[in-house]
């Protein structure tokens, strides 16, 4: 992919075939430059497809056949995750944790070196969601009703790679030394670091 994507789609949704190119390469291109929402949907349904699928950045990943209704509720999901708008525009509240800080406001993560760190939709719904519950066990279930409003099955493997693409991202903030996300075994993950809520307000 070279230049400009183009005018500026909210969301874009990709097969794994295109001929020319791979889906997963075209994703990989996307990503390197901007963090705009991408869907893959595939006939290719193999758990390894996936696990590729959200090494590269995807925020879901739907397998054909599918129901065209499940396609518009997902798309609209991830657009939703993107859309947030806060209640009170005049009141700023930040999370400050040991290695980095959340703005809600503005769907950023930024180190304490004043570096911003790239998430996608769903691996910023995750962080927000460990940093509002810190210190507490939170199941899968949870965690799954919270990025995509339903049921997690056991066989399904795609929160984990989620998180663990979130893990690669912040763990290096704390050099290592702590791991932030902790799984819990047969359980799910805790986020185990201390967490700050600091209020402002714009002048």
């Amino acid at each position: 992919m070279s230049g400009e994507i183009g005018a500026s789609p909210d969301l874009i949704t990709l097969d794994l075939n295109l001929g020319q190119i791979d889906g997963l390469k075209l994703t990989e291109q996307v990503r390197a430059i901007c963090e705009i929402p991408i869907i893959i949907v595939s006939g290719r349904d193999s758990p390894n497809d996936r696990v590729l699928g959200l090494e590269r950045g995807v925020d879901d990943y739907i397998t054909k056949p599918f129901h065209l209704k499940e396609v518009v509720l997902r798309v609209r999901s991830v657009l939703n995750r993107r859309s947030k708008v806060p209640d009170k525009q005049s009141e700023k509240i930040t999370y400050s944790c040991e290695y980095f800080f959340l703005d809600p406001r503005k769907a950023c993560l930024e180190a304490h070196s004043g570096d911003q760190v790239d998430l996608t939709a769903t691996e910023y719904q995750l962080l927000e969601y460990f940093v509002l519950h810190p210190f507490i066990v939170l199941s899968r279930d949870e965690l799954w009703q919270v990025v995509r409003g339903r049921e997690w099955s056991p066989l399904d493997r795609t929160l984990d790679g989620h998180i663990a693409r979130l893990r690669a991202k912040i763990e290096p903030l704390s050099g290592s030394a702590h791991r932030l996300i902790k799984s819990i075994r047969n359980v799910g993950y805790v986020f185990s670091n201390k967490v700050e809520r600091i209020v402002t307000r714009d002048a």
